[in-house]
């Protein structure tokens, strides 16, 4: 039985550059954002399985009797595939969750159902605990937030599990695991993402992992070798827009006009190479003259972005607002609304930082001082995480 109480964390993410062009081949840089979920595991009563997600407001529990003979009715439908549709269809029903449901609830519990059984299957038995998840990053908005999820998860089941070791000492307060164990770590991330997602990239669960920066091509995951922690603001505009519809946008206006936007998207990718050889070349801790070829770089994306039709006029409007304040900002992932990133170099003084935020949030914006290049998951002593996310994890 487990019997120590842990928490684990994983970033979010942004798409630095590569947006859309990604979609055709070109080169995509995504970066760690250090607005974290975090998993708190505890020992639980004996025979019993918890989850709380205050976040969709989800709070279940199980016998782990109950959810053995599941998972043995299911096993024979889902051996030899990483997601089996009937195995699913036996949770959803189970779960009292309706076929085609699409909730961030409903997917959230299916998906935890889903890598519990399937990992209690291969490692171990299913585990008595309670587990508690809480996010900084808002759901639906292009950060990443299920793939923070999905990592915290197959991390903590992982560990009880008995597949990865627990590295966490007595007395310290941070840990990694090995590159062996993220690796598997990542693979049932994955996992968990293809409940979620259906088809999904693999690039969000990756850079939940190891964080840092990773480059993306043509279905190839490459961790840039050296990244700087850079502070940026992100901006949520909280306009609403369909990804789907987005791309599809993008695809008609290159088969229409090839000559004109082929040429745009070289552009795009060359961008993205640029500026994975400027991160790689930076020092960990840059100093202002590092920033303006940076810069130059997003004020560049986002004319391209906008040549596209992937802009808005609220991001139009963050743009130039943070312009007013020497900043320079870009959208960041499907656009047409959603969010965007400012480069924040280090010599912007917290009063205009707090100047630029304070205009943003007056155009109905949510906004977070926050930094990119941050660290993949990690175990964690609860006492030693800050008064806000222990008194978040309480409140939950």
């Amino acid at each position: 039985m487990w019997a120590r109480e842990l928490a684990v964390s994983a970033p979010g993410k942004v798409i630095l550059h590569g947006e859309h062009a990604v979609v055709l081949g070109k080169v995509a840089l995504a970066v760690a954002l250090d607005l974290r979920t975090f998993l708190r595991l505890r020992p639980g009563a004996e025979g019993r399985l918890s989850v709380s997600l205050p976040g969709v407001g989800v709070r279940r529990s199980w016998d782990t009797a109950e959810l053995r003979a599941l998972r043995g009715r299911i096993a024979g439908k889902a051996r030899g595939r990483s997601r089996c549709p009937g195995a699913l269809d036996a949770l959803r029903e189970f779960a009292g969750i309706a076929a085609g449901a699409s909730a961030p609830e409903s997917l959230a519990t299916l998906a935890f159902l889903y890598m519990c059984l399937a990992i209690s299957a291969k490692y171990g038995d299913v585990p008595s605990v309670d587990i508690l998840v809480w996010s900084e990053l808002p759901t639906g908005a292009g950060l990443g937030s299920s793939a923070a999820y999905a990592v915290c998860l197959a991390a903590a089941l992982l560990m009880v599990c008995g597949a990865i070791s627990c590295p966490l000492q007595e007395g310290e307060s941070t840990a990694r695991w090995t590159e062996e164990e993220l690796t598997l770590i990542n693979s049932w991330a994955f996992r968990g993402e293809q409940v979620i997602h259906g088809n999904p990239s693999g690039v969000d669960n990756a850079v939940g992992t190891w964080g840092g920066a990773l480059r993306y091509q043509a279905g190839k995951i490459t961790p840039l070798k050296r990244v700087p922690t850079l502070r940026i603001l992100l901006t949520n505009t909280k306009v609403p827009r369909s990804t789907k519809i987005l791309v599809a946008g993008v695809k008609e206006k290159i088969l229409k006009f090839p000559a004109i936007m082929n040429p745009v998207l070289d552009s795009i990718d060359a961008i993205s190479q640029e500026c994975q050889s400027v991160l790689e070349a930076m020092p960990a801790n840059p100093s202002p003259e590092h920033y303006p070829v940076l810069e130059e770089f997003f004020d560049i994306n986002q004319h391209h972005l906008n040549v596209l039709g992937v802009g808005h006029p609220s991001l139009d409007r963050l743009c130039q607002v943070t312009a007013s304040h020497s900043l320079h900002s870009k959208l960041t992932g499907a656009g047409g609304g959603g969010c965007g990133i400012t480069l924040l170099p280090p010599d912007t003084s917290p009063p205009a930082v707090e100047a630029a935020k304070q205009d943003l949030c007056a155009c109905g914006f949510e906004c977070w001082e926050t930094e990119i290049g941050a660290p993949g998951v990690r175990l964690h002593s609860c006492s030693s995480l800050s008064a806000r996310v222990l008194h978040a994890l309480a409140q939950s």
